[in-house]
């Protein structure tokens, strides 16, 4: 027995959600994908027992990428299955592992080590969680008769977030096989969906007195006299701490994305069988989707989190305040732009007054360079590991009967020429979605959603539309679905 066949074995035994054997119908999909979703909003509510009221959170401002509500059981988000996409397709894609995915064998041992590392990082995120961010509650400890023995607090801290993390990979594995889309994506949407209406409509006053909506915000603004004096007065300034140029930005990124996602190359296709008979296949420039951007921002919050934890024992990597946020050192220059107030001179200096100028100028550049180049990247690799590259979309096209005119009907030679166009556009696409995320942080959002949680919900939005026609068609004419290699 290969060491291989031995994970399988092993890792075949792990509690896993079972594809459908028959076809399930449009509705049955959608109520599964509610039921989901209803679900994942009420584990977002029960809270987190032992859990002391001064504990930080994680993540903190990546919260509209990586789902899920602080101090709640979906506190690790869709984080341990992102960070196990990140290492196997770093590991695939490096060729440190060698499999061919369009092999079912193949698939099903990647999906194998999948579930093992999602568990892993679960465990290891849950960890840091107990160890540098939540702290126990002495009142909880004492009440149970353990005030000498927090660790035991901690314990069960440590206990209820693993198994939040593991309901959430579960349940995506339910939306993924048994209803529409995937559950990574429909939980992004809900969460970066909720933070953008609250922040639009929510009249509930924030720190400085004013409505953390937009909307209610400049009605008392208004109520309040003399709005032409404050702006001028406040310039752009005033503009940025009062979410306007939020509002526009989040517009402005809604329509930017629906534009890029319906810009395409469509390359033309006949049927080698029936004459007349052509087609095209369209090649997006959003291709590889706006889902690697998540690994990208994944990857910096790992780095983060490491900084975090370590930063006391290496004094290089910075200090951090009480928000948790690198304010000196090698990690400062690592956080990403997540809003004006990190960039814009006169709104950063409000908070941190001895930060300079070419500091500012530098974290920018590298957020810039991270986005641009991990965008790219991991672009690359995700068409790659999800059956999207030049060679995969050859040999379907090869066997639903199709070839390029003016080209042998052969699957080498598709291949080649889907090579010249995938890859490239692949590329692009990750690279201009890098640059957009960091655009539009710099701009702001509504409910600081964060540039990346918008681009990620709008981009999924239409997708998810996408998705329902395609349902809603082949639930009308059957051998569609059939033609595309449905149940």
């Amino acid at each position: 027995m290969t060491l291989r066949d031995a994970f399988t074995s092993i890792l075949s035994k792990f509690p896993m959600v079972e594809r459908p054997g028959w076809h399930i119908h449009f509705k049955a999909k959608l109520w599964w994908t509610l039921g989901i979703l209803i679900l994942f909003f009420a584990l977002g509510n029960v809270p987190l027992f032992g859990l002391h009221p001064e504990s930080l959170d994680l993540f903190g401002r990546w919260r509209a990428i990586f789902a899920g509500e602080m101090y709640s059981l979906t506190a690790l988000g869709i984080m341990p299955i992102v960070d196990a996409s990140i290492v196997l397709q770093l590991l695939v894609g490096a060729g440190i592992i060698n499999l061919n995915l369009s092999d079912p064998r193949d698939q099903a041992f990647y999906q194998n080590l999948q579930k093992m590392l999602v568990v892993a990082f679960a465990a290891l995120i849950s960890l840091t969680y107990v160890v540098g961010f939540y702290k126990p509650n002495p009142e909880i400890a004492s009440m149970l008769g353990v005030a000498d023995k927090l660790w035991v607090i901690s314990l069960l801290l440590f206990i209820q977030i693993f198994i939040g993390g593991m309901l959430i990979y579960f349940m995506d594995e339910v939306v993924s096989k048994w209803g529409i889309g995937s559950g990574v994506s429909l939980f992004i949407l809900a969460g970066v969906s909720q933070q953008v209406i609250q922040g639009l409509i929510n009249w509930v006053p924030d720190e400085s007195g004013w409505a953390v909506g937009v909307i209610p915000r400049w009605i008392e603004l208004v109520q309040e006299g003399d709005l032409g004096n404050m702006i001028l007065s406040g310039g752009i300034t005033f503009l940025f701490q009062h979410h306007l140029i939020a509002l526009i930005s989040t517009i402005a990124v809604f329509f930017l994305v629906v534009y890029l996602e319906s810009t395409r190359l469509e390359i033309p296709l006949a049927h080698s069988m029936a004459r007349g008979a052509r087609g095209k296949f369209p090649i997006k420039l959003l291709y590889a989707s706006v889902l690697p951007m998540i690994l990208v921002r994944a990857l910096q919050a790992s780095i983060q989190g490491f900084g975090r934890v370590f930063s006391q024992k290496m004094p290089f990597l910075g200090t951090y305040d009480e928000y948790g946020n690198a304010v000196s050192g090698l990690m400062y220059y690592l956080d990403p732009i997540y809003s004006p107030w990190d960039w814009f001179p006169s709104l950063v200096h409000l908070g941190y007054p001895n930060i300079a100028g070419w500091q500012i100028a530098l974290r920018l550049g590298v957020d810039l360079a991270f986005m641009v180049i991990g965008g790219a990247i991991f672009a690359l690799f995700w068409i790659n590991t999800t059956g999207m590259g030049a060679k995969d979309v050859a040999s379907q096209i090869h066997r639903s009967g199709l070839q390029i005119p003016g080209h042998r009907r052969t699957p080498a030679a598709i291949e080649r020429m889907m090579e010249g166009y995938i890859p490239k556009i692949a590329l692009m696409g990750g690279a201009v979605l890098g640059v957009l995320c960091v655009v539009s942080n710099m701009f702001g959002t509504l409910g600081q959603a964060s540039g990346t949680g918008l681009l990620l919900a709008v981009s999924i939005a239409y997708r998810l539309y996408e998705d329902i026609a395609s349902e809603q068609m082949m639930e009308m004419y059957p051998m569609m679905r059939h033609f595309f290699g449905g149940e």
